[in-house]
């Protein structure tokens, strides 16, 4: 059975003192607060982690929004996957890893706090000369790499990839690489559609709003649609603009698009149009950490920029306001770090 993301346990307690750290609950709807819990001991077989960044990842803010479904998450909840930082503690029966390693986390939710404990699978060592800060969003990088393949990308291909997030920009990085014959992407903002020009982009178009039609922009353009689309948004309701846009034949790969659809889906367009529908998580565990070998290297070898995207910066403590202020649709705001370094004049 394939691993699946694990949110390591935290024991809460009602006051600060020796052998404690803070971490960030979402008691429930848009609203996070910051408590109190037992700095965690690593069991057999885990390793502790000196958590210091954590990005805000558009999957908690779906769940900051309200618009994960219950199978999905309950509240409370403690959110936080983008994950880096440093082993300060080493359980009994692990090899290779030691304490002083700066790792990036995969598969570990519940980041936004001091310290969390997890299994060597989670973790992927850094040089010791990256910086810690960009080596969080290596985290998205195996989803990414493996869109692409499944995507089937050639020189032929016309690509699609609907919004340019943080994930998106990560997103147009990578597919460029593949060297498709048009790579394709669309925003509501000027910003990001500039960057994506400088990361591969060959065609950029602005979307006056979310509730515009990709085709309705660009169908003059590409009146036969895109062999490959992916769509990289939050809400699910925009598989219904990705079916739309893709080709006789094509492939919608779904980095994103995976919450739930309020809108309804044509399912006889997608036969009628003899369309592939993908998912990108990895199926094998093996193949998890290929592509998070992978992810590294092209960021370690300057392929792919996960610093520039790094808009803002919020301590932990401050964890409620880097939400609101991710929550709210900007051309200057992309990906939202917490330092979870908490000062030595807090914790007193």
């Amino acid at each position: 059975m394939v691993r699946k993301m694990t949110v390591p346990p935290m024991e809460l307690v009602d006051k600060e003192g020796p052998g404690t750290q803070i971490c960030a609950v979402m008691e429930d709807v848009g609203s996070i607060s910051i408590k109190r819990a037992l700095i965690p001991e690593p069991q057999e077989g885990e390793v502790r982690i000196k958590v210091k960044w954590v990005g805000i990842c558009g999957s908690d803010l779906e769940v900051y929004r309200g618009a994960r479904e219950p199978e999905f998450i309950t509240y409370p909840t403690r959110l936080g996957h983008e994950v880096a930082g440093v082993i300060d503690k080493v359980g009994e029966n692990v090899m290779g890893l030691k304490e002083g390693d700066h790792v990036a986390l995969r598969y570990v939710w519940g980041a936004f706090a001091e310290y969390i404990c997890c299994t060597p699978f989670a973790v992927k060592v850094l040089p010791k000369d990256f910086p810690l800060i960009e080596g969080s969003l290596i985290e998205v990088l195996p989803p990414l790499l493996h869109t692409a393949e499944r995507a089937e990308i050639s020189p032929n291909k016309n690509v699609l990839i609907m919004g340019q997030g943080v994930s998106g920009l990560a997103m147009t990085q990578v597919i460029n690489l593949f060297s498709p014959r048009n790579l394709v992407v669309t925003d509501l903002f000027d910003e990001k559609l500039e960057l994506a020009k400088k990361y591969g982009a060959t065609h950029t178009y602005k979307l006056p709003t979310s509730e515009t039609k990709t085709m309705d922009i660009m169908g003059e353009d590409f009146p036969e649609g895109f062999d490959v689309v992916i769509p990289c948004l939050l809400e699910g309701g925009g598989m219904v603009d990705a079916i739309d846009a893709a080709a006789q034949n094509g492939r919608i790969i779904m980095y994103g698009c995976i919450g739930t659809s309020h809108k309804p889906i044509d399912f006889f367009k997608v036969h009628k149009k003899r369309l592939d529908i993908l998912s990108t998580e990895p199926k094998r565990d093996i193949d998890n950490r290929r592509f998070f070998e992978e992810g590294m290297r092209l960021v370690s070898d300057g392929l792919i920029n996960t610093k520039e995207t790094i808009t803002h910066i919020f301590p932990l403590e401050e964890i409620q306001e880097a939400f609101e202020l991710r929550n709210t649709r900007s051309g200057n705001t992309v990906h939202v770090m917490i330092d979870c370094e908490v000062k030595s004049s807090v914790k007193k």
